[in-house]
């Protein structure tokens, strides 16, 4: 969902770096080495009006070897 609305409803990286604050969490979270928190959910909801319950799914983290 998050590389959806960075690459179709206009919103960055940047921006999600910023709710986050930090640059290194968000590429994380990007490239699904890392889920997301229950702090984080409600950040992005608000900030980018997408649905918490888009974000709550799961989904596959990969591992790093």
């Amino acid at each position: 969902m998050l590389n959806y609305a960075i690459e179709e409803l206009g919103h960055s990286r940047v921006e999600l770096a910023e709710l986050l604050n930090s640059r290194s969490r968000a590429s994380e979270i990007l490239s699904r080495r890392r889920p997301l928190t229950v702090e984080m959910i409600p950040k992005i909801s608000e900030a980018w009006k997408i649905p918490a319950d888009l974000l709550i799914r799961p989904y596959k983290i990969e591992r790093v070897a």
